[in-house]
Protein backbone atom coordinates (compact mmCIF):
# COMPACT_ATOMS: atom_id res chain seq x y z
CA UNK A 1 0.00 0.00 0.00
CA UNK A 2 1.68 3.43 -0.92
CA UNK A 3 2.07 6.03 1.82
CA UNK A 4 0.50 9.02 1.27
CA UNK A 5 2.70 12.04 0.92
CA UNK A 6 4.15 14.17 4.19
CA UNK A 7 1.81 16.46 4.16
CA UNK A 8 0.66 19.54 6.28
CA UNK A 9 -1.98 18.14 8.12
CA UNK A 10 0.26 16.09 9.70
CA UNK A 11 1.76 19.60 11.51
CA UNK A 12 -1.44 21.19 11.76
CA UNK A 13 -3.55 17.44 13.86
CA UNK A 14 0.53 17.71 15.48
CA UNK A 15 -0.35 21.30 17.06
CA UNK A 16 -3.77 20.69 17.49
CA UNK A 17 -3.35 17.11 19.97
CA UNK A 18 -0.40 18.74 21.58
CA UNK A 19 -0.88 22.17 21.87
CA UNK A 20 -4.25 23.07 22.37
CA UNK A 21 -6.16 19.98 23.55
CA UNK A 22 -6.24 20.77 27.17
CA UNK A 23 -5.52 24.12 28.20
CA UNK A 24 -2.93 25.28 25.66
CA UNK A 25 0.52 26.95 26.60
CA UNK A 26 1.73 28.50 29.82
CA UNK A 27 0.59 31.81 30.67
CA UNK A 28 1.72 35.43 28.93
CA UNK A 29 3.24 37.53 31.16
CA UNK A 30 1.13 41.04 31.82
CA UNK A 31 3.55 43.32 29.41
CA UNK A 32 3.77 40.74 26.78
CA UNK A 33 0.75 41.26 24.27
CA UNK A 34 -0.20 37.26 23.57
CA UNK A 35 -0.91 36.65 19.27
CA UNK A 36 -4.20 34.96 18.57
CA UNK A 37 -3.89 31.48 18.05
CA UNK A 38 -3.07 30.00 14.79
CA UNK A 39 -5.64 26.98 15.81
CA UNK A 40 -8.20 27.09 18.40
CA UNK A 41 -8.01 24.56 20.87
CA UNK A 42 -9.38 21.00 19.97
CA UNK A 43 -12.63 20.60 21.98
CA UNK A 44 -14.85 17.74 21.55
CA UNK A 45 -17.17 17.77 18.33
CA UNK A 46 -19.72 15.26 19.09
CA UNK A 47 -21.36 12.73 21.96
CA UNK A 48 -18.76 11.26 24.20
CA UNK A 49 -17.48 7.77 23.56
CA UNK A 50 -18.90 5.10 25.62
CA UNK A 51 -17.59 2.35 27.35
CA UNK A 52 -20.17 -0.40 25.36
CA UNK A 53 -19.40 0.98 22.02
CA UNK A 54 -15.47 1.35 22.60
CA UNK A 55 -15.66 -2.03 24.09
CA UNK A 56 -17.50 -3.45 20.42
CA UNK A 57 -14.78 -1.68 18.32
CA UNK A 58 -11.85 -3.07 20.22
CA UNK A 59 -13.32 -6.68 20.43
CA UNK A 60 -12.10 -7.89 17.35
CA UNK A 61 -8.94 -6.73 17.40
CA UNK A 62 -8.26 -7.73 20.81
CA UNK A 63 -9.50 -11.16 19.88
CA UNK A 64 -6.62 -11.55 17.92
CA UNK A 65 -4.40 -14.65 18.63
CA UNK A 66 -0.94 -13.61 18.06
CA UNK A 67 -1.43 -11.22 20.57
CA UNK A 68 -0.59 -14.18 23.51
CA UNK A 69 -2.91 -14.64 26.52
CA UNK A 70 -1.85 -11.30 28.61
CA UNK A 71 -2.88 -8.82 26.90
CA UNK A 72 -4.60 -5.45 27.36
CA UNK A 73 -6.04 -1.99 26.66
CA UNK A 74 -6.50 1.33 28.88
CA UNK A 75 -8.03 3.72 26.96
CA UNK A 76 -8.85 7.29 29.39
CA UNK A 77 -10.95 10.39 27.65
CA UNK A 78 -8.73 13.51 28.29
CA UNK A 79 -11.26 15.82 26.95
CA UNK A 80 -13.81 14.91 29.98
CA UNK A 81 -11.42 13.78 32.26
CA UNK A 82 -12.54 10.01 32.65
CA UNK A 83 -12.08 6.73 32.14
CA UNK A 84 -13.99 4.83 28.87
CA UNK A 85 -12.53 1.35 28.80
CA UNK A 86 -10.06 -1.18 30.13
CA UNK A 87 -9.52 -4.57 29.52
CA UNK A 88 -6.48 -7.33 30.60
CA UNK A 89 -5.47 -4.27 33.20
CA UNK A 90 -5.62 -6.28 36.57
CA UNK A 91 -1.96 -7.36 36.01
CA UNK A 92 0.82 -5.25 35.44
CA UNK A 93 2.97 -5.96 32.26
CA UNK A 94 6.89 -5.12 30.88
CA UNK A 95 6.67 -1.79 29.24
CA UNK A 96 9.94 -2.72 27.27
CA UNK A 97 10.45 1.10 25.95
CA UNK A 98 6.96 2.42 26.58
CA UNK A 99 8.44 2.99 30.47
CA UNK A 100 10.56 5.88 28.76
CA UNK A 101 7.09 7.98 28.77
CA UNK A 102 8.09 7.71 32.70
CA UNK A 103 11.35 8.48 32.65
CA UNK A 104 11.00 11.55 30.46
CA UNK A 105 7.71 12.98 31.73
CA UNK A 106 9.66 12.94 35.37
CA UNK A 107 12.47 15.01 33.71
CA UNK A 108 9.79 17.76 32.59
CA UNK A 109 8.15 17.49 35.58
CA UNK A 110 11.69 18.04 37.96
CA UNK A 111 13.79 19.56 35.83
CA UNK A 112 11.49 22.06 33.51
CA UNK A 113 11.22 21.67 29.60
CA UNK A 114 14.01 25.09 29.14
CA UNK A 115 16.50 23.47 31.55
CA UNK A 116 20.26 22.62 29.95
CA UNK A 117 23.12 20.34 31.26
CA UNK A 118 26.41 22.40 31.38
CA UNK A 119 29.51 20.20 30.13
CA UNK A 120 32.72 23.11 31.12
CA UNK A 121 36.18 23.24 30.87
CA UNK A 122 37.80 24.66 34.50
CA UNK A 123 40.96 25.56 35.89
CA UNK A 124 42.75 23.50 38.26
CA UNK A 125 45.62 25.66 39.34
CA UNK A 126 48.55 26.27 36.99
CA UNK A 127 48.54 24.77 33.68
CA UNK A 128 46.25 22.91 34.68
CA UNK A 129 42.66 22.34 33.11
CA UNK A 130 39.98 19.80 34.00
CA UNK A 131 36.96 18.82 31.72
CA UNK A 132 33.84 18.30 33.55
CA UNK A 133 30.61 16.16 32.46
CA UNK A 134 27.38 17.59 33.14
CA UNK A 135 25.27 14.95 32.22
CA UNK A 136 24.54 15.93 28.49
CA UNK A 137 22.85 13.20 27.10
CA UNK A 138 23.90 14.49 23.52
CA UNK A 139 26.65 16.05 23.79
CA UNK A 140 28.58 15.19 20.35
CA UNK A 141 32.74 15.76 19.28
CA UNK A 142 31.33 17.52 15.96
CA UNK A 143 28.66 19.21 14.45
CA UNK A 144 26.04 17.22 12.53
CA UNK A 145 22.62 16.92 11.31
CA UNK A 146 19.35 16.56 12.80
CA UNK A 147 17.42 17.70 15.44
CA UNK A 148 18.55 19.37 18.11
CA UNK A 149 21.15 20.91 17.49
CA UNK A 150 23.91 19.26 20.09
CA UNK A 151 26.40 20.66 22.05
CA UNK A 152 29.90 19.54 20.67
CA UNK A 153 33.53 18.80 22.24
CA UNK A 154 34.57 21.15 18.99
CA UNK A 155 33.23 23.90 19.90
CA UNK A 156 34.06 23.77 23.44
CA UNK A 157 37.77 22.94 22.14
CA UNK A 158 38.26 26.09 20.19
CA UNK A 159 36.80 28.60 23.33
CA UNK A 160 38.71 26.54 25.79
CA UNK A 161 42.12 27.26 23.48
CA UNK A 162 41.12 31.01 22.91
CA UNK A 163 40.67 31.26 26.69
CA UNK A 164 44.17 29.73 27.28
CA UNK A 165 45.49 32.22 25.12
CA UNK A 166 44.61 35.23 26.21
CA UNK A 167 45.77 34.00 29.57
CA UNK A 168 49.16 33.51 27.86
CA UNK A 169 48.94 29.94 28.64
CA UNK A 170 49.88 26.84 25.57
CA UNK A 171 50.16 23.69 27.40
CA UNK A 172 48.09 22.57 29.98
CA UNK A 173 47.81 18.90 31.53
CA UNK A 174 44.53 17.78 31.50
CA UNK A 175 41.90 16.35 33.82
CA UNK A 176 38.47 15.11 33.36
CA UNK A 177 35.48 15.05 36.14
CA UNK A 178 32.42 12.44 35.53
CA UNK A 179 31.54 12.42 39.35
CA UNK A 180 28.13 14.20 38.91
CA UNK A 181 26.35 10.13 38.23
CA UNK A 182 27.03 7.56 41.29
CA UNK A 183 26.91 3.86 40.97
CA UNK A 184 27.28 1.65 38.81
CA UNK A 185 27.53 2.44 35.11
CA UNK A 186 25.52 -0.55 33.95
CA UNK A 187 22.03 -1.75 34.94
CA UNK A 188 22.34 -4.85 37.33
CA UNK A 189 18.78 -6.11 36.07
CA UNK A 190 20.20 -5.94 32.29
CA UNK A 191 21.01 -9.01 30.44
CA UNK A 192 24.77 -9.29 30.68
CA UNK A 193 25.14 -9.04 26.65
CA UNK A 194 23.82 -5.47 26.52
CA UNK A 195 26.88 -3.81 27.38
CA UNK A 196 29.74 -5.67 25.76
CA UNK A 197 27.50 -5.76 22.42
CA UNK A 198 27.09 -2.28 21.94
CA UNK A 199 23.00 -2.89 23.00
CA UNK A 200 23.11 0.00 25.83
CA UNK A 201 26.03 2.66 26.75
CA UNK A 202 27.80 2.84 30.51
CA UNK A 203 25.83 5.52 31.32
CA UNK A 204 28.06 8.16 32.71
CA UNK A 205 27.98 11.89 33.39
CA UNK A 206 30.08 12.79 30.50
CA UNK A 207 30.55 11.12 27.34
CA UNK A 208 30.21 12.15 23.68
CA UNK A 209 28.36 10.79 20.90
CA UNK A 210 26.92 8.16 24.02
CA UNK A 211 30.09 6.54 24.45
CA UNK A 212 30.16 4.72 20.71
CA UNK A 213 33.52 4.70 19.22
CA UNK A 214 32.16 4.40 15.81
CA UNK A 215 28.57 5.06 14.06
CA UNK A 216 25.26 2.94 14.05
CA UNK A 217 24.99 -0.08 16.61
CA UNK A 218 28.67 -0.84 17.34
CA UNK A 219 31.41 -1.36 20.67
CA UNK A 220 31.05 1.51 22.87
CA UNK A 221 33.86 2.78 25.22
CA UNK A 222 34.91 0.62 28.24
CA UNK A 223 35.38 4.40 29.54
CA UNK A 224 33.15 6.73 27.91
CA UNK A 225 34.25 9.88 30.22
CA UNK A 226 38.05 8.68 28.99
CA UNK A 227 37.11 8.28 25.70
CA UNK A 228 35.66 12.21 25.69
CA UNK A 229 38.86 13.10 27.16
CA UNK A 230 41.21 11.92 24.73
CA UNK A 231 38.68 13.62 21.73
CA UNK A 232 38.80 16.39 23.75
CA UNK A 233 42.49 16.50 23.93
CA UNK A 234 43.10 15.74 19.97
CA UNK A 235 41.22 19.08 20.07
CA UNK A 236 42.68 21.45 21.82
CA UNK A 237 46.27 20.32 19.96
CA UNK A 238 43.93 21.01 16.90
CA UNK A 239 43.87 24.57 18.40
CA UNK A 240 47.39 25.14 18.91
CA UNK A 241 46.99 23.98 22.94
CA UNK A 242 49.64 21.56 23.39
CA UNK A 243 48.61 18.61 25.95
CA UNK A 244 50.95 17.14 28.11
CA UNK A 245 50.74 13.17 29.10
CA UNK A 246 47.28 11.20 28.98
CA UNK A 247 44.01 13.14 30.19
CA UNK A 248 43.63 11.65 34.01
CA UNK A 249 40.28 11.14 35.90
CA UNK A 250 40.15 14.33 38.63
CA UNK A 251 37.43 15.75 40.57
CA UNK A 252 36.82 19.23 39.69
CA UNK A 253 38.46 21.98 42.82
CA UNK A 254 35.28 23.13 44.06
CA UNK A 255 34.52 26.78 43.31
CA UNK A 256 37.21 26.72 40.37
CA UNK A 257 36.69 29.30 37.67
CA UNK A 258 35.07 28.18 33.77
CA UNK A 259 37.08 29.13 31.07
CA UNK A 260 34.50 27.51 28.76
CA UNK A 261 31.13 26.07 28.78
CA UNK A 262 28.79 24.39 26.12
CA UNK A 263 25.20 23.59 26.60
CA UNK A 264 22.76 21.02 26.30
CA UNK A 265 19.61 21.43 24.34
CA UNK A 266 16.48 22.31 26.14
CA UNK A 267 15.18 19.32 28.51
CA UNK A 268 11.88 19.92 26.19
CA UNK A 269 14.14 19.26 23.09
CA UNK A 270 16.37 16.18 24.55
CA UNK A 271 12.83 14.56 25.77
CA UNK A 272 11.60 14.82 22.11
CA UNK A 273 13.87 13.11 20.56
CA UNK A 274 14.10 10.59 23.02
CA UNK A 275 10.73 9.43 22.60
CA UNK A 276 10.88 10.24 18.81
CA UNK A 277 13.87 7.47 18.11
CA UNK A 278 13.16 5.64 21.52
CA UNK A 279 16.74 6.51 22.67
CA UNK A 280 17.35 4.23 25.51
CA UNK A 281 20.74 5.72 26.63
CA UNK A 282 19.12 9.43 26.61
CA UNK A 283 16.74 7.82 28.63
CA UNK A 284 19.13 6.37 31.21
CA UNK A 285 20.67 9.76 31.50
CA UNK A 286 17.71 11.57 31.89
CA UNK A 287 17.16 9.00 34.73
CA UNK A 288 19.66 10.17 36.75
CA UNK A 289 18.79 13.64 36.16
CA UNK A 290 16.08 12.70 37.73
CA UNK A 291 17.57 11.11 40.35
CA UNK A 292 19.81 14.00 41.16
CA UNK A 293 16.90 17.06 41.08
CA UNK A 294 14.62 15.32 43.73
CA UNK A 295 17.71 14.75 45.88
CA UNK A 296 18.15 11.13 45.21
CA UNK A 297 21.33 10.96 44.05
CA UNK A 298 22.86 10.56 40.27
CA UNK A 299 22.81 6.14 40.41
CA UNK A 300 19.88 4.44 38.81
CA UNK A 301 18.41 3.41 41.72
CA UNK A 302 18.51 7.11 42.80
CA UNK A 303 16.56 7.72 39.42
CA UNK A 304 13.83 4.98 40.02
CA UNK A 305 13.37 6.34 43.15
CA UNK A 306 13.15 9.85 41.75
CA UNK A 307 10.89 9.21 39.06
CA UNK A 308 8.52 6.86 41.68
CA UNK A 309 8.11 10.60 43.30
CA UNK A 310 7.67 12.90 40.75
CA UNK A 311 4.64 10.55 39.16
CA UNK A 312 3.05 10.50 42.76
CA UNK A 313 3.45 14.15 42.70
CA UNK A 314 1.47 14.21 39.46
CA UNK A 315 -1.65 11.99 40.70
CA UNK A 316 -0.49 8.72 39.20
CA UNK A 317 -0.27 5.60 41.47
CA UNK A 318 3.11 3.84 41.18
CA UNK A 319 1.52 1.38 44.03
CA UNK A 320 1.56 -1.57 41.51
CA UNK A 321 4.28 -0.79 39.50
CA UNK A 322 8.02 -2.18 39.72
CA UNK A 323 10.59 0.10 37.92
CA UNK A 324 14.05 -0.81 37.52
CA UNK A 325 15.21 1.65 34.65
CA UNK A 326 14.96 4.48 32.84
CA UNK A 327 14.68 2.61 29.21
CA UNK A 328 12.51 -0.39 29.48
CA UNK A 329 15.83 -2.61 28.60
CA UNK A 330 15.01 -4.93 31.84
CA UNK A 331 12.61 -7.33 31.78
CA UNK A 332 12.27 -6.68 35.26
CA UNK A 333 9.91 -3.95 35.01
CA UNK A 334 6.14 -4.19 35.64
CA UNK A 335 3.53 -1.50 34.59
CA UNK A 336 0.27 -1.10 34.48
CA UNK A 337 -1.36 0.17 31.28
CA UNK A 338 -2.86 2.95 33.63
CA UNK A 339 -0.08 4.41 34.69
CA UNK A 340 1.83 4.45 31.19
CA UNK A 341 -1.74 6.30 29.74
CA UNK A 342 -1.44 8.29 32.70
CA UNK A 343 1.95 9.69 31.88
CA UNK A 344 0.21 10.63 28.34
CA UNK A 345 -2.87 12.10 30.01
CA UNK A 346 -1.23 14.56 32.41
CA UNK A 347 0.86 15.82 29.89
CA UNK A 348 -2.43 16.46 28.03
CA UNK A 349 -3.70 18.43 31.28
CA UNK A 350 -4.61 21.55 31.01
CA UNK A 351 -2.68 21.69 34.82
CA UNK A 352 0.66 20.81 33.47
CA UNK A 353 1.27 22.73 30.16
CA UNK A 354 5.65 22.35 30.93
CA UNK A 355 4.74 18.37 30.69
CA UNK A 356 3.61 19.25 26.12
CA UNK A 357 7.20 18.30 25.17
CA UNK A 358 6.49 14.55 26.00
CA UNK A 359 2.71 14.67 23.37
CA UNK A 360 5.27 16.63 20.46
CA UNK A 361 8.44 14.03 20.96
CA UNK A 362 5.73 11.04 20.25
CA UNK A 363 6.14 9.58 17.06
CA UNK A 364 3.48 10.08 14.33
CA UNK A 365 2.07 6.90 12.76
CA UNK A 366 3.57 6.47 9.00
CA UNK A 367 5.38 9.36 9.18
CA UNK A 368 8.16 10.02 12.28
CA UNK A 369 10.34 7.89 14.73
CA UNK A 370 9.74 4.60 15.60
CA UNK A 371 6.40 4.69 13.79
CA UNK A 372 7.38 5.51 10.61
CA UNK A 373 7.62 2.54 8.71
CA UNK A 374 4.04 1.19 10.59
CA UNK A 375 -0.11 1.95 9.99
CA UNK A 376 0.89 0.76 6.48
CA UNK A 377 -1.41 -1.97 5.95
CA UNK A 378 -4.53 -3.48 5.91
CA UNK A 379 -7.37 -1.78 8.91
CA UNK A 380 -3.81 0.20 10.96
CA UNK A 381 -3.72 2.42 7.57
CA UNK A 382 -6.58 4.09 9.10
CA UNK A 383 -4.87 5.45 11.38
CA UNK A 384 -1.83 7.20 9.92
CA UNK A 385 -1.25 10.16 10.50
CA UNK A 386 -3.86 9.99 13.32
CA UNK A 387 -1.93 8.12 15.87
CA UNK A 388 1.00 9.26 18.08
CA UNK A 389 2.26 7.05 20.42
CA UNK A 390 5.78 5.66 22.03
CA UNK A 391 6.48 2.11 20.70
CA UNK A 392 7.92 -0.69 23.00
CA UNK A 393 9.26 -3.90 21.76
CA UNK A 394 11.46 -6.74 23.30
CA UNK A 395 10.96 -10.57 22.06
CA UNK A 396 7.69 -11.56 23.46
CA UNK A 397 6.66 -7.80 24.26
CA UNK A 398 4.50 -5.30 22.07
CA UNK A 399 3.16 -2.27 23.80
CA UNK A 400 1.95 1.00 22.48
CA UNK A 401 0.83 4.19 24.46
CA UNK A 402 0.16 7.45 23.39
CA UNK A 403 -2.55 9.67 22.15
CA UNK A 404 -5.23 10.20 19.31
CA UNK A 405 -8.32 12.12 18.26
CA UNK A 406 -11.39 10.21 17.81
CA UNK A 407 -13.60 11.58 14.62
CA UNK A 408 -16.06 13.19 17.21
CA UNK A 409 -13.33 15.13 18.14
CA UNK A 410 -12.50 13.61 21.42
CA UNK A 411 -9.03 13.22 22.71
CA UNK A 412 -7.82 9.66 24.36
CA UNK A 413 -5.27 8.62 26.42
CA UNK A 414 -4.36 4.90 25.57
CA UNK A 415 -2.20 2.06 25.81
CA UNK A 416 -2.15 -1.25 24.81
CA UNK A 417 0.29 -4.12 25.72
CA UNK A 418 1.18 -7.95 25.39
CA UNK A 419 3.56 -8.87 27.08
CA UNK A 420 3.19 -12.97 26.02
CA UNK A 421 3.68 -12.86 22.31
CA UNK A 422 4.86 -16.02 20.30
CA UNK A 423 7.72 -15.01 18.43
CA UNK A 424 6.84 -16.90 15.41
CA UNK A 425 3.62 -13.81 15.59
CA UNK A 426 5.75 -11.00 16.07
CA UNK A 427 4.68 -8.82 13.53
CA UNK A 428 1.30 -10.22 14.12
CA UNK A 429 0.98 -9.14 16.83
CA UNK A 430 2.46 -5.82 16.37
CA UNK A 431 -0.10 -5.07 13.83
CA UNK A 432 -2.74 -5.85 16.51
CA UNK A 433 -1.52 -3.32 18.21
CA UNK A 434 -1.37 -0.33 15.48
CA UNK A 435 -5.18 -1.78 14.45
CA UNK A 436 -6.12 -1.02 17.99
CA UNK A 437 -5.04 2.49 18.05
CA UNK A 438 -6.57 2.91 14.99
CA UNK A 439 -9.64 1.91 15.33
CA UNK A 440 -9.99 4.64 18.21
CA UNK A 441 -8.59 7.24 15.83
CA UNK A 442 -11.80 6.68 13.68
CA UNK A 443 -13.82 5.53 16.31
CA UNK A 444 -17.17 7.20 16.26
CA UNK A 445 -18.23 4.79 19.55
Amino acid sequence: MARPPRAAFVTLLASTLCLGLAGGASAVPVSVQAAPPVLAPAKPEGAAPTTAGVQKALAGVLADPSLGKHHGVYVYDVSRDELVYSSGTATPYTPASTLKLLTTVSALSTLGPEHRFTTQVVSAGKGSIVLVGGGDPLLAVKPGPGYPTRATLQALAASTAKALKAQGATSVTLGYDASLFTGPAGNANWESNYLPEGIAARTSALWVDEGRLSAGMAKRADSPALAAAASFSKLLVANGIKVVGAAKPKVAPEGAAALAKVLSPTVGQIVEYVNLHSDNDGAEVLLRQVGLATKNGGSYAGGVTGVEQTLTKLGLQVGKAQIFDGSGLTRSNKVPLDLLAGAVRVAASKDHPELRHLLTGLPIAGFSGSLEERFSAGNAGAGTGLVRAKTGTLTGVHALAGIVRTRSGTVLAFAVASDSVPVPKTLDARAALDRTAATLANCGC
